[in-house]
């Protein structure tokens, strides 16, 4: 690895700040936005991703935003190809690429240096996986990635057919298991050293009221009318896109499945269990630096905490 290549990180769970946080710190360090959000990849899906407005795109180069079609697959692979050039160009002009969001696959796979599952696909074997998947139940697929694959369903729910699915084809078309080739791809060594920095709360219940009141903000921006004009678009209520906490409820309510007012409740609900989920992914870095709102004594942003370990880091 290249000691010079060096990338902050700003990670943490929705409605954290991290946008915010962010963009001080590349502002004070001649640094640039690679956006970490596997849903603001997406155009035409502001509101509901939180995106950065334009006044803070025009304040600070962003990039990773709006690269894919609503319609579009989007994975994980693709994302770490995009997101490393955009992070190659950055340092190429003697700037600071500075990662932000919550979508921690994504940013542990950009920093690893790993290569991704092979890149067989054959999307008639999939259709067939997805018909099986239907015919057996989620449980009934996955005791079958089992017998291939334990490890890796171990780590699997039966609902999460998008990775059971895959799982299996990978090992039907290129006889080696995800998890064979993510421990040979273990070794390689990190693409870029980083510093992470977390901002939240010692108080949990704060950062709930922060989702609750983000989303009420969001549906007073316009978040019903930005998913009805996406399904007008032809956007499919079953696009990858479209399941993101926020696009499905609504879409739910659109077509009459439920009411706004169970609508905006389940993206509430669904918005904290996220949230619980990434506070469970990234609690796993010993290595990271916690920022906390409700810390006294403390300086008067999270930013002027933040940037004095930043410096270091970077020298």
């Amino acid at each position: 690895m290249n000691e010079a290549k060096k990338v902050l990180v700003v990670a943490g769970p929705t409605a954290s700040g991290k946008t915010s946080l962010g963009i001080s710190l590349a502002l004070a360090l001649n640094g640039e936005i690679v956006s970490a959000d596997s849903m603001q990849v997406y155009r035409r899906m502001d509101i509901g991703t939180a995106k950065a407005t334009p006044e803070e795109r025009a304040a600070v180069a962003h990039h990773m935003l709006d690269v894919a079609d609503p319609s579009e697959e989007y994975s994980v692979s693709r994302y770490v190809e995009e997101a490393s050039r955009c992070c190659e160009e950055i340092l190429s002009r003697g700037r600071v690429p500075v990662l932000v969001g919550g979508t921690g696959l994504y940013i542990d796979s950009l920093l690893s240096g790993r290569s991704f599952s092979p890149r067989a696909e054959d999307p008639a074997l999939r259709s067939s996986l997805n018909a099986k998947y239907d015919s057996l139940g989620g449980e009934g697929l996955l005791e079958e990635l089992r017998k291939v694959d334990p490890e890796r369903a171990a780590l699997l729910h039966s609902a999460d057919r998008k990775r059971i699915v895959r799982a299996l084809e990978v090992w039907l078309l290129t006889g080696e298991t995800i998890t064979a080739h993510d421990e040979a791809s273990r070794a390689v060594p990190p693409r870029y050293a980083s510093l992470f920095l977390i901002p939240g709360f010692h108080d949990r219940a704060q950062l709930y009221q922060r989702i609750d009141a983000r989303v009420d903000a969001m549906v007073s921006r316009g978040l019903f009318e930005e998913v009805r004009s996406l399904l007008a678009s032809g956007v499919p209520a079953e696009a990858t896109a479209m399941q993101a906490i926020g696009y499905k409820e609504i879409a739910a309510c659109l077509r009459g499945f439920l009411s706004p007012e169970e609508a905006i409740s389940q993206i509430k609900q669904g918005s904290r269990r996220y949230a619980k989920r990434q506070l469970t992914w990234f609690g796993r870095r010993s290595d990271a630096f916690r920022l906390f709102y409700d810390e006294e004594p403390f300086p008067a942003s999270l930013a002027e905490a933040a940037l004095p370990i930043a410096k270091e880091f970077l020298q």
